[in-house]
């Protein structure tokens, strides 16, 4: 259940702003958007409603659970399952309107024998060696007949645009392309869509880069914050100079201080690693960090600003900066968020 002391505010107007910046990026190619692993964790059907109402018609989901939460889609949007089809789900995918990425050949098997009529999409490895067919498998005949709507592969190395892999997947890419019928093909995510026009295709696929991550130089100064942090202050100490504060007396005051606890910590996907750089802002006053992060408390030294019991603060989370002071990844912070909070649109 969510917290009433946790609140977590998403900026759909730039939300909005990001599909609009990659839709450009994508030059002629459809630009659609992931909105799988509940949308990053910031709530698929509204993102899905958000993105929608901007001109998005496109959408990805990782499982068939995935797609069925959603329920009933905008008007004109297309879903598909990056997953496919595996055993036991046929039933969930024929009772669908989605369209499933076929990854392989026990999937283009099941799909063809249930739905031969039925379109779907297809992925093909070029290189990353996660989901997809080979290139072999792609070009064996095994498609043979299959109402194939997009062809898909994914790139490894996008958020390196001098990485020589980017062009190696580009050239395998383009000669599946050429022999297999589709309607269309599909190769970029977020970064990739930046990687230039050879790269869009005719459908681009970004994710990270909508919700204000920054997956590669070339976004920095273009892509808008979308995610705003809050909780409430649970209790306001004031500690003598010498007095330490939090798990293993880490922090020591220098001087009389105020000390705002509030109601967020590790177990809201706040890192413990954030204990050193992070911030809170009271009334525009940026306020320190006090000792180790919490499962659910964080303690902040208010001493320079005005704050009671009960205050609401917001604490910093500029995305691409908070992801490399914990030295994790921009994806692994956003989507560790949790369901604790309140979500705000």
């Amino acid at each position: 259940m969510p917290s009433p002391n946790l609140r977590l505010t998403i900026d759909t107007q730039a939300l909005a702003a990001n599909w609009r910046t990659l839709a450009r990026a994508s030059g002629p190619a459809t630009c659609g958007a992931a909105v799988k692993a509940d949308a990053y964790g910031l709530g698929a059907g509204e993102v899905v409603t958000a993105l929608a109402r901007a001109g998005c018609r496109e959408f990805f989901v990782a499982s068939w659970g995935e797609a069925a939460a959603l329920g009933v889609l905008p008007d004109g949007a297309r879903l598909a399952v990056l997953h496919g089809v595996q055993d036991g789900e046929l039933a969930a995918a024929l009772a669908s309107n989605a369209v499933p990425v076929l990854s392989t050949a026990a999937q283009v098997a099941r799909w063809r024998s249930a739905a031969p009529a039925r379109p779907c999409d297809v992925m093909v490895d070029t290189g990353m060696n996660r989901l997809g067919l080979s290139v072999a498998e792609a070009r064996s005949g095994l498609l043979d007949g299959l109402r194939i709507d997009t062809l898909h592969s994914h790139l490894a190395c996008a958020d390196e645009p001098a990485h020589p892999f980017n062009r190696q997947q580009l050239a395998a890419f383009r000669a599946v392309v050429a022999v297999i019928p589709a309607t269309r093909a599909a190769l970029a995510n977020s970064a990739g869509v930046l990687l230039g026009a050879d790269y869009a295709f005719g459908l681009t696929r970004p994710g990270l880069a909508l919700y204000g991550g920054v997956p590669c130089a070339a976004a920095a100064g273009h892509i808008a914050p979308v995610v705003r942090l809050e909780a409430r202050v649970v209790q306001v100490r004031e500690i003598p100079a010498g007095a330490s504060v939090g798990y293993g007396a880490t922090w020591v005051a220098a001087q009389d201080s105020s000390i705002a606890v509030l109601n967020i910590g590790y177990g809201d996907g706040y890192p413990r690693a954030l204990m050193a750089s992070g911030r809170v802002s009271a009334g525009g006053v940026a306020c320190p960090l006090a000792g180790r992060v919490s499962m659910d408390l964080l303690a902040v030294d208010v001493t320079a600003a005005d704050v009671a019991e009960g205050d609401w603060l917001e604490v910093a989370f500029d995305l691409p900066t908070a992801a490399a002071a914990a030295g994790v990844s921009q994806y692994e912070l956003l989507t560790g968020l949790g369901h604790r909070y309140q979500r705000v649109y």
